[in-house]
């Protein structure tokens, strides 16, 4: 039995692809949080103006199992469980794609487990894309880096699917950390790390508080409207992407400390002026009890909608916010790592 927290680097041979192929792998995926420059990550924005989001991946994650079946059909059990012959026939489009992508037909199981629900604004489809093609490259005996994770991944998710997203989740899930990701004219994204000490990270996770809405919702239905009224907003998107670079630059060069809850404020009343479908009266009412409570920004996570509140709130004040907002709160902290395998015998 052997056990890795880091997926291997380099290649292989032919020889060992042969011998390694068919063990049981487990890949474990972080979910994010978006801070800064999200809907500047979509191609009708970036392809005009090139675009910036932060973000940092947290300890919350998607774990995937791949495992050699004994026959020639494929299982995969997710929310529900397939059993099928043939990769056309699974229902699941992300696993199918990536079966293709990767090119196993057949005799294959997958299983995924996550630690929080789809559809909560923390990029766990692309999470599950991204931990999906890890697993299933290094099963037969590949490798990819973060960077080519992420490419796949949204080959996949964009290229292949057509699905009306962004380019943030796949990178964050791939490289893990803080960080900076900007998005050129031509559909190249570029990485930069965000250095930040222990003393920082740790206020981060004292000061900002995650709560459950206890709504989910289809983010592809708000991402549609977004990209249809996306062109009409460029001001609004233009303050989104030049208030990531500001965010990076506080950060790196003071830390964390007050400027980032208000610019999450400033970045949440923009953000939910582009489409209506963001906010509704109950989100609206939640984020303005927070802020009385003592808050001092905070945003909807994701496309919006519901999902999960981000809040900035010192510690003297947290138990007045915990109060007034009423919902389930989730503990969670940063994570340095991206996907990786965890698990291979």
């Amino acid at each position: 039995m052997r056990r890795y927290t880091l997926s291997w680097t380099g290649g292989w041979g032919t020889s060992e692809k042969l011998k390694w192929m068919g063990y049981v792998i487990i890949t474990k995926t972080p979910l994010r949080i978006s801070f800064a420059g999200g809907g500047t990550d979509l191609p009708v924005y970036y392809e005009l103006r090139g675009g910036a989001v932060v973000s940092a991946a947290i300890n919350k994650n998607i774990y995937i199992t791949v495992n050699k079946k004994f026959d020639k059909t494929i299982r995969v059990s997710y929310s529900k469980t397939e059993n099928v012959n043939c990769v056309n026939d699974l229902q699941h489009e992300i696993v199918r794609e990536c079966l293709k992508m990767v090119g196993i037909s057949s005799g294959i199981e997958i299983t995924s487990i996550a630690d929080i629900p789809s559809g909560t604004g923390l990029g766990s489809s692309s999470s599950f894309t991204v931990g999906l093609l890890n697993a299933l490259y290094n099963y037969v005996g590949s490798t990819l880096s973060a960077q080519e994770l992420a490419e796949s991944a949204c080959e996949i998710e964009i290229g292949r699917l057509g699905n009306p997203i962004g380019k943030q989740d796949q990178f964050a899930a791939a490289f893990g950390g803080q960080n900076l990701f900007e998005f050129g004219k031509n559909g190249s994204v570029k990485h930069r790390k965000i250095l930040i000490g222990d003393d920082d990270i740790r206020s981060m996770n004292r000061k900002l508080i995650l709560f459950y809405t206890g709504i989910t919702r289809n983010a592809n239905v708000i991402l549609k409207e977004q990209q249809k009224k996306s062109r009409n907003k460029l001001d609004t998107l233009d303050f989104m992407k030049d208030q990531a670079y500001q965010m990076y630059q506080v950060l790196s060069d003071e830390g964390f400390n007050e400027k980032f809850g208000l610019m999450l404020h400033e970045g949440w009343m923009k953000k939910k002026s582009i489409v209506s479908s963001i906010s509704n009266g109950e989100i609206n009412k939640i984020y303005e009890s927070a802020l009385e409570a003592g808050a001092l920004g905070g945003k909807l996570l994701g496309a919006g909608g519901g999902g999960f509140f981000l809040f900035y709130c010192d510690e003297e004040k947290q138990s007045a916010l915990r109060n007034a907002v009423g919902l389930k709160e989730v503990n969670f902290s940063f994570s340095r790592y991206g996907s990786r395998v965890v698990y291979l015998e």
